[in-house]
């Protein structure tokens, strides 16, 4: 690709910006989940991973964790199994963990190493089976506050405890985890659990300094169908009141849950930013205005600066 002098010093001038937050980031733990969604589509796909390849690149020690949840839908229709969804989470029956497992740990899971692989990313797939890394049970029958149903999730987990240990020696050996959210109880029996669940609590058992989700809106919006709504930032007494006034629900109730879990479980930083924008992670990590929603603990602890972001 031959450059023009405006494109070079548009690079250096670029580059000079980022340069403290690379200081500042490398060595630094980054979780980032990305949803079945992106995978769907092989440019989008290429879009994230080029933007994980540059943090991995600059030091940043990256764990990816993934979902599937479009693919598992598709494949669960070709096999004649039906899907259910209950407040954004899905009810897994016998068929169904198992149409999980081929999604998730084969078809996703080789999928992402395929492409981390033609991007010189040295990464390892694991689930949270693998070496214990997500010990979960099977989430009992839960009444629905809405209607008084008694749902079973049927082969859902509920998170007991993390081991990262095996994820230390991969990131303290240069490697980039890319993690499955399938998991098991104590006797080996298979437990879908929701990736955004499983990656907040992976952050927070590594006391990452961020954790990034991936998603195929801009980020949190004040209202739901407008994308200029876009809320550049916000703590968790703001999300409690977005859920509390409808602006959160079906598929981003998992998510708020997962980002105050992992706030109050130590990550300083969660981000939700666009699988969709070429920039969305890396705008959202080496700028100061970022591109889309930035959750703390509280927002009287961020700076001047990055409280005026537009």
């Amino acid at each position: 690709m031959i450059m023009h002098r405006s494109d070079h010093a548009l690079a250096i001038r670029a580059l000079r910006s980022a340069a403290p937050y690379i200081r500042m980031y490398k060595g630094k733990t980054f979780v980032v989940k990305a949803g079945g969604g992106v995978f769907a589509d092989p440019q989008a796909t290429r879009v994230l991973m080029e933007q994980i390849a540059i943090l991995h690149y600059f030091g940043v020690r990256v764990v990816l964790v993934h979902g599937g949840g479009p693919q598992l839908t598709e494949l669960s229709a070709a096999l004649g199994v039906p899907t259910r969804m209950v407040d954004g989470r899905r009810v897994t029956d016998q068929h169904s963990i198992d149409v999980t497992t081929m999604v998730l740990n084969g078809l996703i899971n080789t999928r992402v190493l395929g492409m981390c692989r033609d991007l010189d990313i040295e990464a390892v797939g694991i689930s949270g089976v693998d070496a214990g890394l997500v010990r979960a049970h099977k989430r009992p029958p839960v009444r629905l506050t809405a209607d008084g149903e008694l749902v079973d999730f049927g082969f859902v987990g509920d998170i007991d405890a993390v081991d990262i240990s095996v994820l230390k020696k991969l990131l303290d050996n240069g490697l980039m985890p890319v993690v499955s959210p399938l998991s098991a109880d104590e006797s080996g029996t298979l437990l879908n659990i929701n990736a955004d669940t499983v990656a907040a609590a992976i952050g927070a058992a590594l006391q990452a300094e961020k954790l990034i989700l991936c998603t195929g809106a801009p980020g949190i919006l004040g209202s739901v169908d407008d994308p200029r709504s876009l809320i550049s930032y916000t703590d968790l007494r703001g999300l409690k009141r977005l859920r509390d006034e409808g602006h959160i629900a079906a598929g981003m109730l998992p998510k708020a849950k997962a980002i105050e879990d992992a706030i109050r479980g130590g990550v300083r930083r969660v981000h939700v930013v666009s699988y969709q924008s070429p920039e969305g992670i890396l705008g959202e990590v080496f700028t100061n205005e970022g591109t889309g929603t930035l959750i703390v603990a509280d927002v009287n602890a961020l700076t001047p600066a990055e409280q005026s972001t537009p």
